[in-house]
């Protein structure tokens, strides 16, 4: 059972973990096939063409498994409200706007999936999809705002702080890797933009290989930060 792993009974919260790292690993087999894919298509074609076919169907399973993101995403942004636990108003309207962002985005990614898998008739389907395309970048883009706010806020804290051997070495290891999740987010910034219709940006202009390593080089970044935090929370 999901909730018992060697006969020992799982919390909430460590099953959330357990979900989070498998999806982080999907994504890594996801854009590493892509990547692979990329490096060969002059190359070998017929390789390329078999790992394009794997990160192809491990992103379908990808898109399937977020159908259901929706509900916690709606109890999380219930229980965090206007954002009256942020540090500064800065943070809590990107918070609150960041979840409404997140609010629409799920409902558009669910029509562009039932449109893909021809199960519902969508007129435009392709409007569909640079909607579906820009509410990720206002996403990812809020996202790395949050981030780099809460990390200028605690650089600010710990500056006031002239002795550094009396701050708690987990409090500095945290918020180093706070540096992590900036450059994990700024990758899939990066990523989010390239799937703009061509003329905003860089939209349509990063190739396979490209693609592929900078979603390979984000997962590695989720997967390590993941077992960094379990170091640190021990």
């Amino acid at each position: 059972m999901l909730n018992t792993i060697a006969g020992k009974q799982l919390t909430r919260c460590q099953i959330k973990k357990i979900i989070r790292c498998e999806r982080k690993v999907m994504k890594a087999l996801c854009y590493s096939a892509k990547l692979v894919a990329g490096y060969h298509a002059k190359r070998n074609p017929d390789l390329a063409k078999r790992y394009a076919t794997a990160s192809s169907k491990i992103s379908g399973a990808r898109a399937t498994l977020r159908l259901i993101d929706d509900i916690p995403m709606i109890q999380y942004a219930l229980e965090y409200g206007l954002g009256e636990n942020e540090p500064d108003r800065v943070m809590a309207v990107l918070g609150v706007t960041a979840n409404i962002v997140d609010l629409m985005y799920y409902p558009i990614e669910k029509v562009c999936w039932l449109a893909e898998h021809k199960i519902v008739d969508v007129k435009n389907a392709d409007r569909w999809d640079n909607v579906n395309s820009i509410f990720w970048v206002l996403s990812v883009y809020l996202n790395l705002m949050r981030t780099m706010r809460n990390f200028s806020l605690n650089q600010e804290k710990l500056s006031c702080n002239p002795k550094l051997s009396d701050i708690d070495a987990t409090v500095l290891a945290k918020h180093r890797l706070e540096l992590v999740s900036i450059a994990r987010i700024s990758l899939d910034f990066v990523h989010a933009v390239s799937t703009l219709p061509g003329g905003y940006l860089w939209g349509g202009k990063l190739t396979t290989f490209q693609v592929g390593a900078i979603g390979t080089l984000s997962a590695g970044l989720g997967i390590y930060q993941i077992f960094a935090k379990r170091r640190l929370n021990k």
